[in-house]
């Protein structure tokens, strides 16, 4: 190819990028004062269209979903909050605030109140499941659809390492607590992004550096240690949840790292027990499978909601 043909050609090429790009939603970013907590969240897409609630997990928060956002908000409107204590939500003190899951649900319950969306599709990831359900099993009518990115919702999804942590819980003792502390070091939380991804330098370093700053706010690291006791609720909320499933029977896609150490495949798989008609799909990646497949998951889920919505 000659020189003008190639200039030629790479213009046109640089043009459909920009197009495809200009087609694109904005995302804008805003904080909601729902009730005492200032509530950062991402937003994108028409108002007046069907709304996908996203919801982050440990250790991350709404940037998880920064490449998601856009591949969705030019048919759905996507909010993304940040969960107390995480991303550029306010972390209250643990004195003025407790963290627990119920707490965590009730304040994203009031943010969708004062955001005004009455319904919804949920996507949740690790920590923003329990978040989620406990929305789907209090406001069942609110929830339109569900799609469950490594969150889990079955015993059997718990791995090994949740073996210290069924320690603390059995017995919440200082020893016990202290001994989950190195869950929280800047190695650790590079480990869940990288662990079980085909290729570490896929995996973008302002992910794990953003949640490392974030979780190294002073006293984040007890509201963390909070948090993870407060797992145990989570677990014990697991036959109502079920039954939730087995009643309601809400559209569910369950896109999953089949490498994922944290929630193992078995806790996909087994939506299928209460949810006969859940579709499961599993990526060769880890616990942040957005952050390698999003360009094979973003249009799976795409799809689901289209045809669910």
């Amino acid at each position: 190819m000659n020189t003008p043909a190639r200039l030629a050609a790479g213009l046109a090429g640089a043009l459909a990028v920009a197009s495809a790009h200009a087609a694109a939603p904005a995302v804008t970013f805003h904080y909601a004062q729902v009730d005492d907590v200032r509530v950062f969240y991402r937003e994108a897409g028409d108002p007046k269209a069907p709304t996908v609630l996203l919801l982050h997990g440990l250790p991350s928060s709404s940037f998880m979903y920064r490449e998601l956002i856009p591949m969705l908000a030019d048919r759905y409107h996507v909010i993304a909050p940040d969960l107390p204590g995480f991303g550029f939500t306010e972390a209250p003190p643990r004195d003025k605030y407790a963290y627990t899951f119920a707490n965590l649900a009730n304040t994203i319950d009031r943010f969708t109140e004062v955001v005004g969306i009455d319904q919804y599709a949920i996507q949740v990831f690790d920590y923003g499941a329990p978040v989620g359900w406990r929305l789907a099993t209090q406001h069942p009518e609110r929830i339109t659809a569900i799609v469950s990115q490594n969150g889990n919702a079955y015993e059997e999804g718990l791995g090994e390492l949740w073996e210290p942590i069924k320690r603390y819980w059995s017995a919440p003792t200082a020893a016990n607590r202290d001994a989950l502390r190195g869950m929280f070091t800047p190695e650790s939380i590079q480990w869940q992004y990288t662990h079980g991804a085909p290729d570490a330098m896929r995996i973008a370093p302002e992910t794990y550096t953003l949640d490392n700053e974030r979780l190294a706010r002073p006293g984040n690291l007890d509201i963390q240690l909070d948090l993870m006791l407060d797992y145990r609720t989570n677990v014990v909320m697991y036959p109502q949840l079920q039954k939730y499933f087995r009643d309601r029977k809400p559209p569910l896609l369950a896109v999953w790292g089949r490498n994922d150490a944290i929630f193992i495949p078995a806790g996909a798989e087994a939506f299928k027990r209460d949810l006969p008609k859940a579709e499961v799909r599993f990526y060769d990646t880890g616990h942040f499978a957005l952050e390698s497949h999003v360009q094979e998951i973003g249009p799976v889920i795409r799809a689901f909601l289209d045809a669910n919505l």
